[in-house]
């Protein structure tokens, strides 16, 4: 019996569940349905004449067979996304699509208006947003700039700091504080908190040091979702200023907190740097973030 040659594609679904673990997070990693991830491991099983995955209940894990087949699917898309880098720097026109990846806030009164402005100024340029809080691999090619709050880049990227983002306390409108209260001086009243994927994030961490955390009452892991919570009168929260300012329907307890300013950084591949496309989007960014530093500081 002749064994079946892998595609590239077989490869993609073998490293998708080896570094998933189950069906369901490979298929939400190629954008395909459980089923069809199923089908296809068993087929190329079959093809091989061999098992790559153990079944369990717990998920998927690779046999010996199986992480060779892993180790090799990986490099061949590490080779696979260099090439596609190393061809995309080649192309001098302001033309062609542009992938930013970056988190959900920043879609409320701050990128939407940069976009806008910026495919005005080059029609030529398609956008694609990809917005949650998972860290896309830059690459593997997941997007072509990363526009995230953080420390310095990862080690293989370029990086730029272009704003620095303060975060307060704040409100509802319908809570009466005591004059003169401050965010330190706020244990007695109920909180909304991040949780989730947001649970690492300076805001919560700075929740639990204060023992905030223990009056929590809601908890989400979209700042959209607290702040929205908010403004419905269910308690106080952190925000970015910027997020926070802008809902009538809350205030800012005193200053923001200090300790808790962000710097927002834009980050992309060493091989992307001198292509045109990304060249001049990378730049408007950078100039339109910086005008709104005023609304970042939590000053307007």
């Amino acid at each position: 019996m002749n064994k079946q040659a892998l595609a590239w594609d077989d490869y993609r679904f073998v490293l998708a569940v080896g570094r998933a673990g189950s069906l369901n997070g490979a298929a939400k990693l190629l954008a395909v349905s459980h089923p069809t991830v199923f089908r296809r491991i068993n087929a190329i099983e079959r093809g091989l004449g061999a098992r790559l995955f153990e079944r369990a209940r717990e998920g998927y894990a690779p046999t010996p067979t199986g992480e060779e087949v892993i180790a090799v699917a990986a490099e061949i898309e590490t080779r696979i996304a260099a090439t596609e880098r190393r061809l995309a720097g080649l192309d001098a026109r302001p033309s062609g699509k542009v992938r930013l990846t970056t988190v959900e806030p920043l879609l409320y009164g701050v990128l939407p208006p940069l976009l806008a402005r910026f495919r005005g100024a080059h029609p030529g340029i398609v956008l694609e947003l990809i917005t949650d809080n998972a860290v896309r691999d830059l690459s593997r090619r997941e997007a072509d700039l990363a526009l995230r709050p953080g420390g310095k880049p990862p080690e293989g990227l370029i990086g730029r700091k272009v704003a620095r983002m303060a975060t307060g306390v704040y409100r509802p409108r319908s809570l009466r504080l005591p004059r003169g209260a401050r965010p330190d001086d706020l244990a007695d009243y109920d909180w909304l908190v991040p949780d989730g994927n947001l649970a690492h994030i300076g805001m919560a961490q700075w929740l639990r040091h204060k023992q905030y955390d223990r009056r929590t009452v809601f908890s989400a892991n979209s700042l959209i979702a607290l702040r929205d919570a908010a403004a419905c009168g269910m308690g106080l929260t952190v925000l970015p200023c910027y997020l926070g300012d802008a809902e009538r329907r809350l205030a800012r307890v005193g200053d923001p907190v200090a300790g808790l300013a962000a710097d927002l950084w834009l980050l992309s591949h060493p091989d992307l740097r001198r292509t045109e496309r990304m060249r001049v989007f990378a730049d408007a960014l950078r100039e339109g973030l910086a005008a709104l530093q005023p609304m970042f500081d939590g000053r307007g």
